[in-house]
């Protein structure tokens, strides 16, 4: 392991009281080693993997860490599996652009596809890795609602054992999670999702790509005929954290899709969220956009299910 040198990108950093900060920086080569760097830094360190928050973040004075702990080069994280039982496994190093290319992922989860192609840049993707995405925890980050929607888990492993929490309980505040200090996010676990069941995600911006979300909307459906047995909505950058609108929910289970119907789900998400006037937009916009992408997301993903029941059969 590589370690208490300075960090090679310092000179990035902002300088506070005319003082350059310069983190001290290490290497480890395994979980095991990071986590008792994590550990003993507790409190004075962060992780650093694709680095396109972190390094944004501390050049801009508004994290300073006294030290980085390098996980990037740690070998055996960045895997995407799957197998029937268990459905979906990712590595918290695979990137971003691994998880939207990967065949298995558009095929069988192709909410989560559609996410990622959504966040940043063609550079950005490649760097950036779903485990950073998600621990960075800002309330527009794209991957989470449609995590959230799919019913994924964070499996957390620390010094003192492993533990699995629910994505959407993972998210605490903005720039917060349920990571403890001496933790570390290893995987992302996505179940099965049900027979006749379709997702899409939808985000509205200020310009047709790279900027950050004004509202985003991701929903699972699962249809029983003309019924929708299930469904589930989750809201980003409307709320200090990502969230489930759990009352338009409810409204929507187990009925028909009518116009009247979709109206009182989309006012009642709409409802749910607690956007904020910032550089961006206004509170009252994004709410009015919560409105109008969760009709149009229901409506694609039913659409969709029906497209894949005509094409497959009502396969069991």
């Amino acid at each position: 392991m590589r370690g208490n040198l300075p960090y090679p990108g310092y000179k990035a950093c902002a300088k506070v009281g005319g003082r350059l900060i310069e983190p001290r920086y290490f290497e480890p080569e395994t979980i095991e080693e990071a986590l008792s760097l994590a550990s003993k830094y507790k409190g004075e360190c962060k992780l650093l993997s694709g680095g396109t928050d972190l390094l944004v973040q501390m050049k801009h004075g508004e994290v300073l860490p006294s030290y980085i702990i390098n996980i990037a080069g740690i070998s055996g994280h960045n895997y995407i599996s799957y197998n029937e039982q268990e459905g979906l496994r990712i590595g918290a190093l695979a990137t971003i652009h691994s998880v939207e290319a990967s065949p298995l992922i558009r095929e069988k989860f192709s909410i989560l596809a559609q996410a990622a192609s959504q966040m940043g840049t063609v550079q950005i993707r490649n760097r950036a890795t779903i485990g950073g995405n998600v621990c960075n925890a800002a309330p527009s980050a794209d991957t989470a609602p449609a995590l959230i929607a799919l019913g994924a888990k964070a499996k957390i492993t620390g010094v003192d054992g492993q533990r699995v929490v629910l994505m959407e309980d993972f998210f605490t505040g903005p720039g917060q999670t349920a990571l403890k200090s001496d933790e570390i996010l290893v995987e992302v676990q996505v179940p099965n999702l049900p027979p006749r069941s379709s997702g899409v995600y939808i985000k509205q911006t200020v310009r047709r790509a790279l900027d950050l979300a004004i509202a985003g909307v991701a929903v699972v459906v699962t249809m029983d005929g003309d019924t929708l047995s299930d469904v589930k909505i989750a809201l980003g950058a409307v709320a200090p954290t990502p969230i489930r609108a759990r009352r338009a929910e409810e409204i929507l289970r187990k009925r028909k899709i009518t116009d009247d119907l979709l109206e009182r789900v989309g006012q009642t998400a709409a409802g749910e969220s607690s956007p904020i006037d910032d550089v961006r937009s206004s509170a009252d916009y994004r709410r009015k956009m919560v409105k109008v992408l969760v009709i149009r997301a229901i409506r694609q993903a039913v659409e969709q299910t029906k497209a894949t029941k005509a094409i497959l059969g009502d396969l069991p």
